[in-house]
């Protein structure tokens, strides 16, 4: 029985960046073996174990053979006789097939250490492209890496496309791609994914509804970008730099959809392009499963965002439809995220990434005054049921006008 430490702890390493989760392969050993030294089962499809100590996951060297459509569709084999070089194999990219052993010897028969020095992210066999997943893998780790001047091999790419236009993306279930996606939006440079994803055809596969947006012009008066889809990735790009959630990153990739329906003879003006992408951003939401937070906010976004950047010209009326639209007397944090997303639009946009939002902070007062609304004294008054409800809505209300007129002194 040898162990080996896999993938990312000694891509990790080599690179000089902390390594978090831990991968062992175990070479010439048996399921029987493992259980007498107190390993733990867990791998359903293949012998995968956790060490009875540390809680970290050890598999048994396979190999693997495709036998289907999908990320599922692959059958395994797991014997002593299976070689360290025959599980690195299978794996998708060089710098993920290295292996060291306790004295931290590298092996490393696909040439990962080169390919970590020279920047690429190059595929480890043609096995490659019998994964669809791993197209969606390419492109995060191309997110993540991004800073350090990774980018992938054209020969990579050319395997991308392959599956992108073979039908097998569509095998991928929800659960899988959102886990992906969700990953990737998170990276420090989130917008590389989707460009990756745009350059091998599988944006169009997956997110129709945002590839659409690239070559789409806006009015060069609020948008020096133009491009519809550079400004979507510069938001998104916004975000990762100012630590956003994934919630305000999943809405502001979905929050200009509806401009991509606008017809061209209406080009650059997209009028009512917040409602036409609510069902763009519906349809987007249900393919990948997305959880219900994020959902919630990304139609939300897309409805309001312009509200968001008139903050300042509305009026009291609108302004209260606004915050009950949120509900941000019992969920604050939410119509916090909108803020958010709402900056990063404005901020998305070429020239203007330093501009202050002064829209943030009039939003932030506006609810704030809208709490401050008593229901005791209301209540005491003798107000109830469906009259209770309008009085508070007044009151409110009268409570906006006059943060608006000091506002606006």
């Amino acid at each position: 029985m040898r162990i080996y430490k896999v993938g990312g702890a000694v891509r990790d390493r080599l690179l000089g960046k902390p390594v978090t989760d831990i991968d062992w392969v175990v070479v010439g050993a048996t399921t029987e073996e493992m259980l007498a030294k107190g390993f733990r089962p867990v791998g359903a499809d293949f012998p995968v174990f956790l060490h009875p100590k540390s809680g970290e996951e050890y598999a048994l060297a396979r190999t693997e053979r495709k036998s289907g459509r999908g990320y599922g569709g692959f059958t395994f084999h797991a014997s002593p006789e299976v070689t360290l070089e025959e599980d690195l194999i299978r794996r998708d990219l060089t710098i993920n097939a290295m292996a060291e052993d306790d004295q931290q010897n590298l092996t490393d028969p696909y040439h990962g250490q080169r390919d970590l020095e020279a920047r690429l992210l190059r595929h480890v066999s043609p096995a490659f492209a019998e994964d669809p997943l791993r197209v969606l893998r390419v492109a995060r780790f191309a997110a993540r890496y991004a800073t350090l001047g990774f980018t992938v091999a054209p020969e990579t790419l050319a395997l991308m496309r392959q599956l992108s236009e073979s039908g097998e993306l569509e095998a991928l279930t929800p659960e899988r791609s959102w886990k992906e996606i969700s990953r990737a939006l998170m990276e420090d440079q989130p917008q590389v994914f989707v460009e990756v994803l745009r350059a091998c055809g599988a944006l169009k596969v997956l997110m129709p509804e945002v590839d659409a947006l690239f070559g789409v012009p806006q009015p060069p008066a609020h948008h020096p970008e133009i491009d519809t889809g550079a400004h979507t990735l510069s938001v998104l790009q916004q975000a990762a730099l100012h630590k956003q959630p994934l919630t305000v990153r999943w809405a502001c990739l979905l929050h200009d959809l509806g401009k991509g329906l606008t017809p061209e003879e209406e080009w650059p003006r997209h009028i009512a392009h917040e409602f036409k992408g609510l069902k763009l951003i519906k349809a987007v939401n249900e393919r990948f499963k997305v959880p219900r937070d994020c959902q919630e906010l990304a139609l939300l976004v897309g409805e309001y965002h312009t509200h968001g950047h008139r903050a300042l010209e509305l009026k009291p009326s609108t302004l209260l439809e606004l915050l009950q639209s949120f509900d941000i007397y019992r969920r604050p944090q939410r119509f916090e995220e909108f803020i958010a997303a709402c900056e990063m639009d404005a901020r998305g946009r070429k020239g203007l990434e330093e501009r202050s939002y002064p829209q943030a902070d009039y939003l932030r007062g506006a609810a704030t005054a809208a709490r401050s609304v008593a229901v005791q004294p209301l209540l005491e008054k003798g107000f109830k049921g469906p009259e209770l409800g309008e009085a508070i809505k007044r009151e409110r209300l009268k409570a906006l006008k006059a943060y608006k007129e000091t506002e606006s002194i």
